[in-house]
C-alpha cells in the first residue's frame, strides 16, 4: 500500500500526501481493506487551517517509525471535516461520548464495520504532561484488538448505539422567556460574549437577540460586537475576524480566519447597524467594509467563489512556522514603519514590550483612536511578510451564507458592488456545485468534488439564491432556490417535519442529524430560514414552516446558546413582527427605507413594474409610480408611495 492522497481535491488531504503513512480517503475501499486484513481503521479528521492538526502531522505522521506502526496494524483514513461534515459529526459524537470532550485533530479507532471503540484529539508522539503518547496508544490498541477482540467489539457496538441515539430529534417544550433569561444570565457583562474562555463569535445567538429586540438583548448584541471589534480577534489592519479568542477578553485569537465566521458576521453587523446609535452604526459599517475588502483581496477566487480559510501558522522572520507570525507586532517593528508616530500607535493598538501574545509580541487591538495612515502603512508592511496558506476549496454552505450577508449588507449600506460579488458567488455555486439532481459539497479550481451536499448546503444556497431574487427581482434565482429546497425535502426530510443532515443512502454507521447551532447553523435551521424567505416571496403562507420550526424547540429550550438560529426562527414565528414588503418600480428611497426600517426577519422584494407576476408577493400589484406594499400573513396594507407613508406602515 502507499499514500493515496496525492490526487485529493482537499488541500488539507494534500498536506498529508507526502507522509509515510499509507493514508486513504474515506470510502468503502478502506473498510474493505480493513476487513480483508482483519485490522481496525484509524480515522484522523482535521482541516487545513487547524494549528494542532499541523503539529500532530509534523510530530507523528511524518515520523517513519510511527507511520510504520500505523501502516502495519491499522488502515489509516484521513478526512477533511469541511468536506465531510457528516462524517465529522458522527465521530465527534463518539469522541465526546468516549472522552467527554472533542476537537481537532480528531483521532478515532474503528472496527472494519465503522464502529468506534477508542477516541481522542491531539496525541503527542511520546507521553507528555499526563497525555499518553501516540506510539503508546497505537501499541495498546493493536494489542487489545488481537487479544481482547470481544471486549473491543462489545464496546464499539455500545458506542455506536449511543451515537445513533444522539442523532435523533430532541423533543421538549420551549418557554422563550426562559431561554432568553438563560442567555442573559450567561452573558459576560464585563467582556462581552457568553461564557468563559475560549470565546467563539456567538453570531447566531446575536441574530436571535436582534430578533427579540428588547433593550437587554440589544445591550448584549452591542456589548459583544464592540468587544470583538476592539479586540485582537478582529484583524485591525486587513479586516475580518479570527476563528476564536483563547482568552475571555478577545485579545489573543486562534489566528485562522474562516469564511463561515466572516460570512455570518457580515450580515449580523449590517442588521445590527439598523438599531444602534449613529456612531455605532457608522463603526459597524466601516468594520463591514474592511471585512468585505479582505474577502475581495484575499479570499475571492477565479470564477466568483470564495476560499474556505486562511491558516493560523505562517513563516516568521527567522524562517520558522509559527502561529500568528503574520499578524503580531513588536514596538520596534512599529517604530520601523511609523517612526515618531509609533508611540501613540502602540498605545492605541495595545503593543507593548511585554507583549499580549507571546513575550515581546502583541496582537493589535483598538484601545484608542487610530489614524487611517497608520493602518495603511502597517498593512503595506505586513504584505511583505510570508502570508498564511489559503485553503482554496469552495464550500457550498459557507458561500451560500456569504451571498445572504452580502445581499443584506449591500442593501442596508447601499453598496451595489457587493451585490455583484454576491451574484458572482451564486453563479459559481449554480454552475459548479449543481449538476442536475446532484449537488456537491465542495469544489476546487472550478471542479466539483465527490462529497455530496448535505442539508446545510441546500439551505444556505437556497437562502442566498432567495435573497438575490428579492434584491434583484430576477425570478431565475427564485426558481433555483425552489429547486434546491425541493431536492432537500426529498432527500433529508425527517418524520417530525424537520430534516436529517444527510440522505438516506449515506455511508455512515447512522444517519446524522445534528440540531445544534454552533458556529454555523444546523442543517435544519438553515433549511428553515430558506423556506421562510421563499414562502414570503411566493406569498404561500407558513406551509410546513410551523412543523419544521417546532423541531428546534427542544434544543432551544435545553441549550439556547447552541440554538441561535432556531431561537431566531421561533421568535419570528411567535412574535409575528416580520413583514413581507414588495417595492414595485424604480423607487430607491422606498427600497432603502424598507431595508433600514423593516422589523428583523422581514423579506423585502424589489421588482420592476413589468415583472410583478414573477413573484407571488408582488402578483397583481402595479401602480403608475413606484410604491411599496407592506404585508403580514398575506394581508397587505394600501400601497405606500412615499417614504413617510412607508415608515408609518412599518411602525
Amino acid at each position: 500500500m502507499t499514500n493515496r492522497l496525492r490526487d485529493s481535491l482537499s488541500p488539507y488531504l494534500q498536506q498529508h500526501a507526502e507522509n509515510p503513512v499509507h493514508w486513504q480517503e474515506w470510502g468503502a475501499e478502506a473498510f474493505a481493506e480493513a476487513r480483508r486484513r482483519d485490522v481496525p481503521v484509524f480515522l484522523s479528521i482535521g482541516y487545513a487551517a487547524c494549528h494542532w492538526c499541523h503539529v500532530m502531522a509534523h510530530e507523528s505522521f511524518e515520523d517513519p517509525e510511527l507511520a510504520a506502526l500505523l501502516n502495519r496494524d491499522f488502515v489509516p483514513v484521513k478526512v477533511d471535516r469541511e468536506e465531510r461534515p457528516d462524517v465529522d459529526a458522527v465521530y465527534m459524537a463518539a469522541t465526546q461520548a468516549l472522552t467527554g470532550q472533542g476537537g481537532w485533530p480528531m483521532s478515532v479507532w474503528l472496527t472494519p464495520e465503522g464502529e468506534p471503540f477508542y477516541a481522542g484529539t491531539y496525541f503527542p508522539p511520546r507521553p507528555r504532561q499526563g497525555m499518553p503518547g501516540f506510539e503508546q496508544v497505537l501499541t495498546a490498541l493493536s494489542q487489545a484488538w488481537q487479544e481482547r477482540r470481544s471486549d473491543v467489539s462489545d464496546s464499539a457496538t455500545e458506542v455506536a448505539r449511543y451515537v445513533a441515539a444522539a442523532q435523533e430529534g430532541i423533543t421538549g417544550d420551549l418557554q422563550l422567556a426562559t431561554a432568553l433569561e438563560q442567555l442573559h444570565h450567561q452573558y459576560d457583562n464585563r467582556y462581552g460574549g457568553f461564557g468563559a474562555a475560549p470565546k467563539f463569535p456567538p453570531t447566531l445567538v446575536l441574530d436571535a437577540l436582534l430578533a427579540e429586540g428588547s433593550p437587554d438583548s440589544l445591550q448584549s448584541v452591542t456589548g459583544t460586537l464592540d468587544a470583538m471589534i476592539n479586540g485582537g480577534i478582529h484583524d485591525q489592519l486587513g479586516g475580518g475576524f479570527a476563528r476564536y479568542s483563547v482568552d475571555a477578553r478577545w485579545i489573543v485569537p486562534h489566528f485562522e480566519k474562516m469564511l463561515y465566521d466572516n460570512a455570518l458576521l457580515l450580515g449580523t453587523l449590517a442588521r445590527a447597524s439598523r438599531v444602534v446609535d449613529a456612531a455605532r452604526a457608522e463603526d459597524y459599517q466601516h468594520v463591514g467594509e474592511r471585512l468585505v475588502g479582505w474577502l475581495e483581496r484575499e479570499m475571492l477566487l477565479a470564477g466568483g467563489g470564495f476560499a474556505a480559510s486562511l491558516d493560523a501558522d505562517s513563516v516568521d522572520a527567522d524562517g520558522r512556522m509559527r502561529e500568528g507570525a503574520y499578524y503580531v507586532w513588536t514596538p520596534a517593528q512599529l517604530t520601523e514603519v511609523l517612526g515618531e508616530a509609533a508611540g501613540p500607535a502602540a498605545a492605541a493598538f495595545g503593543v507593548s514590550a511585554e507583549g499580549s501574545f507571546e513575550p515581546g509580541t502583541s496582537t493589535l487591538q483598538r484601545l484608542g483612536p487610530t489614524e487611517p495612515h497608520w493602518r495603511e502603512s502597517l498593512l503595506q508592511r505586513r504584505a511583505s511578510r510570508q502570508p498564511p496558506a489559503r485553503d482554496d476549496k469552495v464550500v457550498a454552505a459557507w458561500n451560500g451564507w456569504l451571498v445572504v450577508s452580502l445581499v443584506e449588507a449591500a442593501m442596508i449600506w447601499q453598496q451595489p458592488r457587493w451585490l455583484e460579488l454576491a451574484t458572482g458567488a451564486a453563479d459559481y455555486l449554480w454552475q459548479v456545485h449543481v449538476d442536475g439532481d446532484r449537488v456537491h459539497r465542495v469544489s476546487r479550481n472550478g471542479a466539483s468534488g465527490t462529497a455530496p451536499a448535505i442539508a446545510e448546503d441546500h439551505g444556505a444556497m437556497a437562502h442566498g439564491f432567495g435573497m438575490l431574487a428579492a434584491a434583484t427581482g430576477d425570478p431565475h434565482w427564485l426558481q433555483r432556490a425552489e429547486f434546491l429546497l425541493e431536492l432537500a425535502d426529498r432527500r433529508f426530510c425527517a418524520e417530525d417535519g424537520g430534516w436529517y443532515d444527510s440522505a438516506a443512502d449515506h455511508d455512515l454507521i447512522t444517519r446524522p442529524r445534528d440540531l445544534t447551532d454552533n458556529v454555523t447553523p444546523a442543517g435544519g435551521s438553515a433549511l428553515l430560514a430558506a423556506h421562510r424567505v421563499l414562502a414570503a416571496l411566493n406569498g404561500t403562507g407558513p406551509g410546513r414552516l410551523d412543523s419544521a420550526t417546532a423541531t428546534g424547540a427542544g434544543i432551544a429550550g435545553r441549550a439556547p446558546r447552541f440554538a441561535g438560529w432556531w431561537l431566531r426562527e421561533l421568535l419570528l414565528a411567535e412574535r409575528r413582527r416580520a413583514k413581507e414588503i414588495a417595492v414595485v418600480g424604480d423607487g430607491p428611497e422606498l427600497l432603502r427605507q424598507a431595508w433600514c426600517s423593516a422589523p428583523e426577519g422581514s423579506v423585502i422584494l424589489s421588482v420592476a413594474a413589468d415583472r410583478t407576476e414573477d413573484f407571488g408577493l408582488s402578483r397583481g400589484r402595479s401602480t403608475p409610480s413606484p410604491a411599496a406594499w407592506v404585508c403580514s400573513g398575506n394581508v397587505c396594507q394600501l400601497p405606500a408611495g412615499t417614504v413617510e407613508q412607508l415608515q408609518d406602515q412599518l411602525g
